[in-house]
């Protein structure tokens, strides 16, 4: 039998790639791999519990939904894992653009649900750019500082980092969406802070936040011009008062903390979290999901969801360190920061120390785009660590 050199070729490639996937993969963080699985799997098991009374006659409605998603977002992490990050370095322009393309998109075609215009529609799927934008936003701005590491003390640079970030903020603004456009704004700062810009440039960079914060919910509606939502401008004057109006934008937050508190120690249980069952919490599947938590399971319930928030964290935080290009450490950077930003306000808005933004609890609220973004977000860090420096 006659056997061409080309045949030979092609399966000696497919060999190849066969045993670098597997060297990869042993290469993965475990560590990392458990502790997302333990928030996906946990995630899936309080769906399951506050939303049982949502749909009529179907309990499992949502956590199917979920379940179905966290499938699609596992296969996701599993190919961006085998990717070399070196690609997105090369094409985050394209990646940049398709992003941008999207969610500009949603601003004449997009589906408009309580007053915001977010989602993308096919069909019956949905989709939401904005989630997807985050873990691009978080490679385009990295690609950008790395190309031009050398110079990343100059003011130029720092001013086109933020342009990069900002067109998408805005487009995702106007929808509007203050919550995602504030998770673009953290990427950039963690972007700026691990690529090594001066704190003088980031000083300030923070003060024109501040400032512009200030023209939004202050200096401009003070002489008749409105750039909020009325009911974005109610959640805020909540947030400095509850007392204002505890009937109308403030209820969600009074009824959340109310959730929180009752569940003490151990939790009412499923049967019993009346604030969830009987949906005096608004928004308890998405928004508040951690108030229903609080309630079902109690101080307990909470503290392991926490753990394992910190758990993922803390091997971010260490695939950054390990990394061995600039791209690599500030993508990870990023992503690990923006991880934790959206943790932080989603679980203080439910306490009442943030505004109510409508950041959702990663891993845990219900919804396909950010929980399939998270893990492929994952993905990346998982990419880089296993090409990263060995630590044996």
């Amino acid at each position: 039998m006659v056997e061409y050199a080309g045949a030979r070729r092609s399966r000696a490639r497919v060999r190849n790639l066969e045993v670098d996937a597997g060297a990869l993969v042993r290469r993965f963080d475990w560590v990392l791999f458990g502790a997302v699985a333990g928030l996906v799997g946990y995630g899936l098991y309080l769906v399951a519990g506050i939303t049982r009374d949502d749909v009529f006659g179907d309990p499992d409605y949502y956590v199917v939904r979920q379940a179905a998603y966290a499938a699609a977002g596992g296969v996701g992490m599993l190919a961006v894992s085998l990717l070399d990050p070196d690609v997105y370095r090369r094409y985050w322009r394209q990646l940049y653009g398709v992003a941008a393309v999207l969610i500009l998109l949603v601003i004449p075609f997009g589906t408009e649900v309580r007053g915001s215009q977010r989602w993308l529609g096919v069909g019956s799927f949905t989709f939401q750019p904005s989630e997807l934008g985050k873990l691009i936003v978080a490679l385009a701005v990295a690609g950008f500082l790395a190309d031009r590491a050398r110079r990343v003390g100059e003011v130029r640079i720092v001013l086109g980092a933020i342009a990069v970030a900002v067109f998408p903020a805005l487009l995702v603004f106007v929808q509007p969406d203050i919550g995602t456009s504030l998770v673009y704004g953290a990427v950039l700062g963690a972007a700026l802070f691990v690529a090594g810009a001066r704190w003088l440039h980031i000083g300030a960079l923070v003060s024109i936040i501040a400032i512009a914060g200030a023209l939004v919910v202050w200096l401009l509606p003070s002489v008749g011009v409105d750039v909020l939502e009325p009911y974005q401008s109610d959640r805020l004057t909540a947030f400095v008062d509850r007392s204002s109006d505890p009937q109308g934008a403030s209820y969600n937050v009074q009824q959340s903390i109310l959730a929180v508190g009752a569940g003490g120690l151990r939790g009412r249980g499923v049967v019993n979290a009346t604030q969830t069952n009987l949906d005096y919490l608004p928004e308890h599947a998405t928004d508040f999901a951690f108030a229903s938590l609080a309630e079902q399971r109690g101080f307990l319930g909470a503290a392991i969801l926490l753990l394992l928030y910190l758990l993922v964290v803390w091997r971010g935080l260490r695939v950054a360190t390990y990394a061995t290009d600039a791209f690599s450490a500030i993508a990870a950077g990023a992503i690990v920061f923006a991880l934790l930003f959206q943790v932080f306000v989603n679980v203080g808005m439910t306490m009442g120390i943030a505004p109510v933004t409508g950041i959702p609890l990663p891993f845990v609220s219900v919804g396909g785009s950010s929980l399939v973004t998270n893990l492929l977000a994952v993905g990346v860090l998982q990419a880089i660590h296993a090409r990263g420096r060995r630590r044996w």
